[in-house]
């Protein structure tokens, strides 16, 4: 069994809040993704639309509470660790990093494999606004639970297959965007490096 398994397992004497609970505590702490039990869910109520949109709002809600309390540990805890074991200006960085690029960086995270607890760990340590924090959350992991729902309804054991076989790959595929992003940002900025240099040369 492997561990994925076992924390599941685990969630299985819940019930019906399983969801809720592996959702939750995957945006806080646990790596587990809320999708592994999202999804057999969404498969076995084909057709039922009000119980796929029940499912939807259960696991879209509960992640960006989970977030939520995830930011509030950041912001509690993290700022303290790093001003003890780094320097003032880490914290400035962060706190630039969140005020600049917060919303967009928690939209993708929700959206996407990379870690949203990470985000909103980051997040709280930079007091990001939660307003915004909490709005990007709902629709990237409104839109990613919502595409799932979709995507099952209409093809069922197919996309199914193909969403596990994501899931089974999430950390490469982590990765994969981040080092992409690197890449696009260096590119980015060779290229604004260049316009400066056409300015000042002319």
């Amino acid at each position: 069994m492997s561990w994925k398994e076992s924390i599941l397992d685990a969630f299985e004497v819940f019930g019906p809040a399983s969801l809720a609970m592996v959702s939750m505590s995957e945006a806080i702490i646990q790596p587990v993704p809320p999708d592994l039990v999202y999804i057999p869910m969404l498969l076995n109520d084909i057709g039922e639309v009000e119980v796929v949109l029940l499912l939807w709002l259960v696991v879209t809600v509960s992640s960006v509470i989970g977030s939520l309390i995830g930011y509030l540990i950041g912001q509690r805890w993290g700022r303290s660790l790093i001003t003890k074991f780094g320097s003032p200006s880490h914290v400035q960085k962060i706190e630039a990093l969140t005020q600049r690029y917060g919303t967009l960086g928690i939209f993708i995270a929700a959206f996407s494999p990379i870690p949203y607890k990470l985000f909103g760990w980051l997040a709280g340590m930079g007091e990001m606004d939660k307003r915004p924090f909490i709005a990007a959350g709902l629709l990237g992991r409104g839109l990613r639970f919502g595409l799932e729902a979709i995507l099952i309804g209409v093809y069922g054991n197919q996309a199914f297959e193909v969403l596990m076989w994501f899931l089974d790959n999430e950390i490469l595929l982590a990765v994969v965007i981040l080092l992409g992003a690197a890449v696009v940002w260096s590119m980015w900025n060779w290229w604004n490096g260049l316009q400066m240099e056409a300015i000042e040369q002319s």
